[in-house]
């Protein structure tokens, strides 16, 4: 029988907190959501912008959960007879659970920030290090001020290697939550024009995201993107902050993990590299260069991590893009198929260019086309219709065919577009769902993609809903 996640005693010590009631002495994990909370489950009730989790303890406990931490100014509107930990701050209590998680374990840890490339960087350290050991990573995009902790706080104590994602919006997000990480291994994937409006210019974003620096452990390392135009500041800050060693990865010969040469296929790539020295080959199963260079870095942390570096090139292969973030559908037409690459989780200059270079190497037998469903970036600032216009050169690179645009924003872009590239233009993404059902035919390649705030992704349900995915059919 597995040891419990938390014992009670072991909770209340790390939280500072009082028990009413009957709380369980073993708690299993921790949850903040109460409609998927299992038996056994902690629930925190944290207060959130649109919802405060008190409303939702009572569900909770009737659900299972062995106890609800609370805030002791809501106990009196709780039932009288659950079980609960009382505490000032349920938020303030899970980072002190989080902080607790991390000084119990002997894991090693690395953990994953960057303009673009984070969640996939950290899926694919999940991937390559589960052939060395016990992973404990982030589900989905936990990576801010309670995403963080809660997936601390849900480390077992005998994980051996730890995979964190941190993100940020605004400067000073991510030094208290990589304090709480302490990383042995810092990745910054890369810097870009991302969250403009929020920093005013990309150096500035770079020093945001040095941020990371500050907790790395005393034997730590710091992995950088030789290739980016923001190398020599993110180099020079983590020398400041007492970095004890920087590693780079790259295309750029003077990287310690370097790119010697690789071949894209359909839905992913075969590459060849020497990361620290030691010349590896091995196959990705997520298309595009940018998991490519994203793979130096993660084999060059699993080297830095003490875990097998071929057995994580094998790991590669089983790599796919999830949903949103480049995941491919077979769409079933009357006459034929076509492609669907959803990428509608989100975007910025930078994750555009990216994937309109992944929708560029897809094969395309004639008479099909390359589709570029494209919504507005959000969070760009004075610069955004500049960058949106910005658009049209990768366009005519990736020899796309049809553009539809969704967005105020992308409106710049649309005015630039040659005639016989204009598929179709709306300020709303669900004014473009009818002409674009209608326009596609057998053998096209369409890319959806978006910030989430322009809902991209209905465009992407409504193409599988008028043209089932043949997966998709069977499994229903």
């Amino acid at each position: 029988m597995s040891a419990p996640l938390w014992t009670l005693d072991d909770f209340l010590a790390a939280t500072g907190g009082t028990p009413r009631g009957e709380p369980a002495a073993e708690i299993t994990g921790i949850s903040i959501d109460s409609r998927t909370i299992d038996q056994g489950e902690a629930f925190v009730a944290i207060k959130g912008d649109r919802f405060d989790g008190h409303d939702f303890a009572a569900a909770a406990l009737e659900a299972g959960a062995s106890l609800a931490l609370v805030a002791g100014d809501r106990l009196a509107d709780l039932p009288e007879d659950g079980r609960y930990v009382v505490v000032d701050d349920p938020l303030e209590a899970l980072r002190q659970l989080g902080v607790a998680a991390r000084e119990r374990t002997n894991a090693r840890v690395v953990a994953v920030t960057g303009s673009v490339g984070k969640t996939g960087t950290k899926e694919a350290l999940r991937l390559c290090l589960e052939r060395s050991g016990k992973v404990h990573a982030s589900v989905a995009s936990f990576n801010n001020h309670w995403g963080v902790p809660l997936t601390l706080a849900r480390m077992p104590a005998d994980t051996e290697y730890g995979v964190f994602e941190i993100g940020m919006n605004h400067a000073g997000e991510i030094t208290p939550l990589v304090k709480m990480v302490r990383p042995h291994v810092a990745i910054i994937t890369t810097v870009q024009p991302v969250h403009l409006e929020f920093f005013g210019s990309v150096e500035k974003i770079a020093q945001a995201k040095a941020e990371i620096f500050e907790g790395i452990e005393p034997d730590g390392v710091a992995v950088l993107n030789r290739d980016n135009d923001q190398f020599d500041l993110l180099s020079f800050l983590a020398t400041t902050a007492s970095v004890p060693r920087v590693v780079t990865f790259g295309e750029h010969q003077g990287a310690d993990s370097v790119l010697e040469k690789f071949s894209q296929q359909t839905g992913g790539s075969s590459v060849q590299a020497r990361v620290l020295g030691q010349e590896i080959t091995y196959k990705i199963g997520a298309p595009g260069r940018h998991h490519v260079k994203n793979s130096l870095a993660v084999l060059t942390a699993v080297v830095e991590l003490g875990a097998d570096l071929a057995m994580a090139g094998l790991a590669l292969s089983d790599m796919h893009a999830p949903k949103g973030r480049g995941e491919v559908s077979r769409l079933q037409l009357p006459n034929g198929g076509a492609d669907l690459v959803d990428e509608s989780y989100n975007a910025n200059p930078a994750s555009m260019r990216a994937a309109l270079a992944v929708l560029a190497e897809t094969p395309v037998k004639r008479p099909g086309r390359r589709i570029a469903v494209i919504g507005d970036m959000r969070e760009l600032g004075a610069e955004a219709d500049n960058l949106h216009a910005a658009l049209l050169e990768p366009l005519k690179e990736a020899e796309i065919d049809l553009v539809f645009c969704a967005g105020p924003h992308m409106h710049a872009l649309w005015e630039l577009l040659p005639k016989d590239m204009r598929g179709a233009y709306s300020e709303e993404a669900s004014g473009l769902e009818e002409m674009l059902l209608s326009d596609v035919r057998s053998g096209d390649v369409v890319m959806v993609k978006g910030s989430l705030g322009t809902r991209m992704g209905p465009l992407v349900d409504a193409l599988k809903k008028e043209y089932p995915p043949a997966d998709e059919t069977e499994a229903a």
